[in-house]
């Protein structure tokens, strides 16, 4: 039996206090304040079990599921901040999502489970964009250091190697002192409620 995953962000404060919003509300917020971005937290939160369970009966493995799942809300997240749902033939948020969904499950190659490295309850799918977002926005050292860390799973003496193959004299105490920059850079750049939202430690303050 299909077992839809449970996302803690959705009774965040900040989510809780987006429920009275209409869809057409939360779109319009996503494209006029880009720099906030509990308004597609919000629209993620409300639409995810339906668009889970649209994917998920289509015979593949869980992970798979996960994996396609959010590779899908990976598209909607870059899809909407243009979104124009008239231009789209679209009557409803929840129309164009449905459709949307239903061209990318089709059409988005899903690896074979082996080698999928994705965890959905380590990374919900709205984290893992802000954080390439911000990941984008880092100097190109504690990018390919975090990268390689956190994404790889790579040991400090592994990344140093490399790097110095690659004429990067880094040891592992430097790599060490990167990876914990590039962290913290990445938090930097990531939206203030996000920060609030997922990393509650930080310090972050929700407005």
């Amino acid at each position: 039996m299909l077992q839809i995953p449970s996302f803690s962000e959705t009774d965040h404060p900040l989510i809780q206090a987006l429920h009275h919003y209409s869809d057409s509300n939360l779109l319009a917020f996503c494209q006029r304040y880009g720099d906030q971005g509990r308004y597609f937290v919000g629209i993620f939160c409300r639409y995810a079990p339906v668009l889970y369970m649209l994917i998920g009966n289509e015979g593949r493995s869980p992970v798979q599921v996960d994996y396609l799942f959010a590779l899908i809300w990976r598209q909607i997240f870059h899809e909407m901040r243009t979104l124009n749902l008239e231009a789209q033939g679209c009557q409803s948020l929840q129309q164009w999502l449905l459709r949307v969904t239903a061209a990318y499950q089709d059409s988005l190659a899903v690896p074979p489970v082996e080698s999928i490295n994705y965890d959905i309850k380590r990374t919900p799918p709205p984290l893992w964009y802000y954080l390439e977002q911000a990941l984008d926005l880092i100097p190109p050292l504690p990018r390919l250091v975090v990268v390689l860390a956190d994404n790889f799973h790579w040991s400090s003496m592994r990344i140093s190697a490399h790097l110095q193959g690659l004429g990067e004299d880094l040891t592992t105490e430097d790599v060490d002192y990167w990876i914990h920059q590039g962290r913290q850079l990445i938090l930097t750049e990531l939206p203030e409620d996000i920060r609030t939202i997922y990393f509650p430690e930080s310090g972050a303050v929700g407005t």
